[in-house]
């Protein structure tokens, strides 16, 4: 499948927190970074998340803010 989005990274599933409604996914990046996405439930049980998998992060955001000391 190709997508518009252009933000794209490859990622690990590091741990994934289901809640009554939504999910937190933990995924870590090749240089260690982590990113964590809170999606439904729903979700994270139709793509049988699960850690050790391997996924890619879609960023599409309509504000993205740096900060600089």
């Amino acid at each position: 499948m190709r997508l518009s989005t252009r933000n794209q990274l490859r990622a690990t599933v590091s741990s994934v927190e289901l809640g009554a409604v939504m999910a937190a996914a933990k995924v870590t990046l090749p240089d260690g970074q982590m990113i964590t996405a809170s999606i439904t439930r729903e979700a994270a049980e139709d793509l049988a998340l699960k850690e050790g998998d391997e996924v890619t992060v879609l960023i599409k955001s309509t504000e993205v803010m740096l900060g600089k000391e």
